[in-house]
């Protein structure tokens, strides 16, 4: 799977350039902004990450500072509310607000075509497959469903569901790197925790190319003309 490749090649990405540019600092100053907030502290970080969301502004940075700033428990919840209202906030101002802006923007991508065909046909199963599986830039996913046939409420459950995964993993392999970079021991929790969400992962996966291979193949079935014995 692509996912723990990524956040290997991440993790090893952010110790680099910590030395090179001093992200370790910047983090740092910023995680202590974040907690010298208090209560509000998280809040404001889902705030953050749902507008940059909205702004169609890449969002895999922000899932990585939450794991070294909030740890691998509220981490998650943080990323895991934000990335959610974010998406569902550009879903509604592709749908409502800003409908023919969008209508043009995508219209001539090839790939925002073929995720409007496969949702008329498929619904809430292509939801959980596009959010499983990088079929599709996040950022044309949120507002691209806008403009398709599937409800709200089906995009905003499945959305949350399936982007679950993907959100510990960032979330506490980032934790689990930092541990070790700081205390100099591997935290043998947090890297089962990993281990366990990209097994998990490979296995929803699997179960959703499967459903949805299978309702194609009953579409077939049902389109197939039927042939009268003489």
């Amino acid at each position: 799977m692509w996912r723990p490749l990524l956040l290997m090649c991440l993790v090893a990405a952010v110790i680099v350039l910590s030395y090179v540019f001093g992200i370790g600092e910047r983090l740092a100053a910023l995680r202590d902004w974040i907690h010298s907030l208090g209560a509000l502290g998280p809040v404001v970080f889902v705030l953050l990450y749902a507008g940059a969301t909205v702004a169609a502004l890449p969002g895999l940075a922000m899932t990585i500072a939450a794991g070294a700033i909030f740890g691998s428990v509220a981490g998650v919840i943080v990323v895991s509310i934000g990335s959610t209202i974010g998406a569902s906030l550009a879903f509604l101002v592709s749908r409502y607000f800003a409908r023919d802006a969008t209508a043009k923007w995508l219209s001539s991508r090839e790939t925002f075509k073929k995720l409007d065909d496969l949702t008329k046909k498929h619904g809430a199963i292509m939801v959980a497959i596009v959010r499983l599986v990088p079929l599709f830039p996040f950022n044309l996913v949120n507002y691209g469903f806008g403009l398709t046939n599937v409800r709200f409420w089906t995009y905003v459950l499945w959305s949350w569901l399936c982007m679950l995964p993907g959100t510990v993993l960032y979330v506490v392999g980032t934790d689990a790197a930092i541990q070790a970079i700081v205390d100099k021991k591997v935290p043998w929790i947090l890297v089962g925790i990993v281990i366990g969400t990209s097994i998990l992962l490979v296995a929803l996966v699997r179960f959703a190319r499967k459903r949805l291979h299978e309702e194609k193949k009953g579409e077939t079935h049902e389109d197939a003309p039927v042939r009268v014995r003489r």
